[in-house]
């Protein structure tokens, strides 16, 4: 892959932010060869970082910049004598990777510890060193992004570094956010590299480090990374999406034109706005052209409008619903519904009367630095906690620590080994959208979009969600391999058995690599159990004792002979209907039971019914039940107990762990029928019994 394909700073229009800022690359050659010339006067920053020093007081004006001269002396002279593969000196890349993250509005500890990133991995320069002169916190993210030796982990080194810059990350987002835009300068200058390192490199990015860039929704760095591995892995489509934005740019652009009406339309509302064009970046031209075929000028970018509070933004929405034609199925609330990476604004589209359709985007100005630099944009989680934060451990919550992080550092925990670690990790981030369920006691749970029940009981319980045997969703009873929504209440039944353990049938419900992980290793740690889960379905088991005397319903017709329904099973007092049925038998039904409308349609002859004066009777119940040893025999004690006699009892197979079990039951007298159906619901496992 040539460094054209490779390097979009090499292509104008792949980007156009840096003809809208107006502002010259930075030579990092050339400033990397002047630091080499020696140091430069004590009272003043180095020329190298004066482009870095004027990025970062653009967002903080009272950083003290004393701090970042002393950073690059230091990173200046230990990679003194360094050389890039690209043949530049190895100070540009720390230089580069700190501008951009300076240009993102990172603080001052953030591009300190971005100018000494490399220092303790490729110098003599060591930890203790960096602690000594900058402090705890450079010295924890300089660690954090410091790769593990090669040496010491062979193969598994590469998976091994993100399992310690992900545990660092969940200390510490800033480690992270060093890492990305590492990540992305060493992309710019990929070109140099063999193709099939080439590939290696920009494989690694898609599958993890642009999903990361995405959940901490660092976008700036997240869209110009797939650019660069759209580059390297699809080259025949980015030339034809390149060549696709390239014909555009000769072509009347509809966009300004419509920019210019939602201004006039905002202007004669009174709502202060900053109306802007935002031009597609290539990855996003090529899917809208998959969507949507050919393209049409307004395609190749987006409306946005900036302003200045919440309020604001409905106020912008319904100015553009009323003097535009809206498409109703593009609008998304996501202030209302925030994404999971901390992402806010409203999405609309609208119809202009000359045929165009235009994407709108409607945020604050604060949400739109969100938008683009995420978690950098926060600045320091730590420097507003609170002193009774500080005194609790002497622990400090970081408040940009998403839950998506929580649980990727709960399950990395029991990966067994780097390459597991390493799939996982992939299909972990391949989730690209996020659910909230909601806990029985009031707590909340983040999971990944089509999480079941088992994923919400392994988040919940850990190890003990072994031992689930149902939930509970938005109060109803439900299988363990439901899918949940956002928003849903979820309550979780564990068993009372400690010995109760996951069915194999569980791995094709779970999706969080926490309930995959534990439920494999249960299974592995239990083959004989494993084994008895997945055999196959056993038959019904029936029990048939001895049965009791007729029916006790008395049927208006001399001789006939009565049959009580199977499928309602009347007792008394239940209000009943008798029918002529084959053969001249009456059936007795209970007069609400389906069957009842069915026989009146179809004509059958109805007889009138009346109970004898004996109260006994015989009854059909359904007992469903999570499954567990001696269930049965503790349910036909209890039978046994109200004084009642089991005619017969059928036992089905299992089914996600749910039992069902259906008995004819002789009672010496009807009036004890609620009592029976309570005695057996008390029976643990049980959860509901009713009539057939």
């Amino acid at each position: 892959m040539s460094a054209e394909a490779t390097n979009p700073e090499a292509h104008p229009e792949a980007r156009p932010e840096l003809r809208r800022r107006g502002r010259t690359r930075l030579d990092l050659r050339r400033l990397g060869r002047a630091a080499l010339l020696g140091p430069t006067s004590r009272d003043r920053l180095p020329d190298a970082i004066g482009h870095v020093a004027e990025a970062h007081r653009a967002h903080h004006p009272d950083a003290d910049l004393s701090v970042l001269r002393r950073a690059y002396v230091l990173a200046e002279t230990s990679h003194r004598g360094q050389m890039r593969k690209s043949g530049e000196p190895y100070i540009t890349h720390p230089l580069a990777v700190t501008l951009i993250l300076a240009e993102l509005g990172a603080e001052t500890t953030t591009l300190t510890a971005s100018l000494l990133h490399d220092t303790v991995e490729d110098t003599e320069v060591t930890l203790d060193q960096v602690r000594e002169e900058f402090g705890d916190e450079v010295c924890f993210i300089v660690d954090g992004v410091t790769k593990v030796e090669k040496i010491d982990y062979g193969a598994a080194a590469e998976p091994e570094t993100f399992r310690k810059m992900l545990v660092a990350t969940g200390n510490d987002v800033r480690v992270m956010s060093i890492k990305l835009a590492d990540r992305l300068h060493n992309m710019r200058t990929l070109g140099v590299m063999r193709p099939e390192k080439q590939a290696r490199i920009a494989k690694v990015t898609r599958d993890v480090l642009i999903p990361l860039a995405e959940r901490l929704g660092v976008q700036a760095l997240k869209t110009e990374l797939e650019d660069l591995v759209f580059a390297i892995l699809h080259p025949e489509e980015y030339e034809h999406t390149r060549a696709l934005i390239a014909a555009h740019a000769g072509e009347r652009d509809p966009l300004p034109a419509i920019a210019d009406s939602v201004r006039t339309v905002l202007r004669e509302a009174g709502i202060a706005a900053q109306v802007q064009v935002r031009p597609r970046h290539f990855v996003s031209v090529h899917r809208i052209a998959l969507k949507r075929g050919e393209l049409r000028g307004s395609d190749f970018g987006r409306v946005l409008v900036l302003v200045g509070e919440n309020a604001d933004c409905y106020a912008v929405l319904g100015e553009l619903h009323t003097c535009f034609t809206p498409v109703v199925s593009e609008f998304k609330d996501f202030i209302a519904a925030p994404k999971f990476n901390l992402y806010q604004s409203l999405h609309t589209a609208v119809a202009t009367p000359e045929g165009y359709v235009a994407e709108v985007i409607v945020r604050t100005r604060q949400m739109h630095r969100v938008a683009e630099a995420g978690v950098v944009a926060l600045g320091n989680p730590y420097a507003t906690a609170t002193a009774d934060a500080a005194e609790c451990d002497e622990e400090r919550v970081d408040p940009t620590r998403p839950g998506w992080l929580s649980r990727l550092l709960d399950w990395q925990q029991s990966a067994p080994d780097p390459d597991t670690f390493w799939s996982v990790l992939r299909a972990e981030l391949a989730q690209d959208r996020e659910i909230t369920v909601f806990r029985a006691d009031g707590g909340t749970l983040g999971l990944p979009a089509g999480a079941s029940c088992i994923d919400a009981a392994y988040a919940q319980h850990g190890e003990a969600a072994h031992g689930c045997i149902g939930a509970r969703v938005n109060g109803r009873l439900t299988s363990l391999s439901s899918p949940l929504s956002d928003g849903d209440t979820v309550q979780l039944l564990l068993a009372q058995d400690a010995s109760s353990g996951p069915a194999a049938e569980w791995l094709d419900h779970a999706r969080t690599p926490a309930a995959r992980i534990a439920i494999s290793s249960w299974l592995d740690a239990h083959p004989d159990r494993a084994m008895a889960t997945t055999s196959a379905a056993r038959a019904p088991l029936s029990v048939v004792g001895a049965r009791g005397g007729g029916a006790n319903a008395v049927a208006d017709l001399p001789d006939a002979p009565v049959r009580l329904a199977g499928c309602c099973t009347p007792v008394p007092p239940d209000a009943v209907a008798g029918f002529v049925v084959r053969g001249g038998a009456v059936t007795v039904h209970r007069v609400h039971c389906a069957a009842v409308a069915q026989m009146r349609a179809v004509g059958r002859t109805s007889v009138a019914v009346h109970w004898r004066a004996t109260a006994d009777c015989r009854v059909t119940l359904l007992a469903e039940s999570f499954g567990r040893p001696h269930l049965l025999a503790d349910l036909t004690e209890a039978i046994a107990r109200e004084g009642v006699e089991v005619v017969s009892a059928t036992v089905e197979p299992p089914v996600e762990q749910r039992v069902r079990h259906s008995y004819t039951l002789q009672l010496p007298d009807a009036a004890g029928l609620p009592a029976l159906m309570r005695a057996m619901r008390d029976v643990p496992g049980v959860y509901d019994v009713s009539r057939a």
